[in-house]
């Protein structure tokens, strides 16, 4: 990953750029298909305190548009040999997070009460139906999700 938290490049306007509420990625009124630029795009990206989000290079800043959340969970796992068992987020991007205090489990309302997990730079990512359903098979007794030390009540 870029060490875009150490850049501070001037604010140079807004880019023709949105991610829409699926997740897929436009850039002047066409879908962006090709999954390494959205890999490239997603790793300087961040969220600021103002609620927008920008691309961040060290030297330019530009503001996009984000519908919902910038990135989706499309699987969960369990780590392997974990004691207590983790669970490990795969997001659109290809890359992957455990599930842990540092990346909570929360619900949306905007988007009908589905599940996001919150991630470095300020960036969240919504569950895919699939991998929602992964976590929902995961629930104990009480309607509790386990992930290492940390319990996240989904019900």
């Amino acid at each position: 990953m870029p060490p875009i938290e150490r850049w501070s490049p001037a604010f140079c306007g807004d880019l023709d750029m949105e991610i829409r509420a699926d997740g897929t990625w436009w850039h002047e009124g066409t879908a962006i298909k090709r999954p390494e630029l959205v890999k490239l795009f997603a790793s300087i990206l961040r969220r600021e305190s103002d609620g927008h989000y920008y691309l961040i290079t060290p030297v330019e800043k530009v503001r996009i548009r984000v519908a919902l959340h910038p990135l989706i969970v499309i699987d969960a796992e369990p780590l392997q040999g974990s004691n207590p068992e983790i669970l490990i987020l795969t997001l659109n991007t290809g890359g992957q997070i455990p599930l842990d205090a540092n990346h909570s489990l929360a619900v949306e309302p905007a988007a009908g009460g589905a599940a996001f997990v919150s991630l470095d730079r300020g960036l969240t990512a919504l569950f895919s139906r699939p991998a929602w359903y992964r976590l929902v098979d995961r629930l104990d007794d009480n309607g509790i999700l386990h992930s290492g030390e940390q319990s996240f009540p989904l019900v």
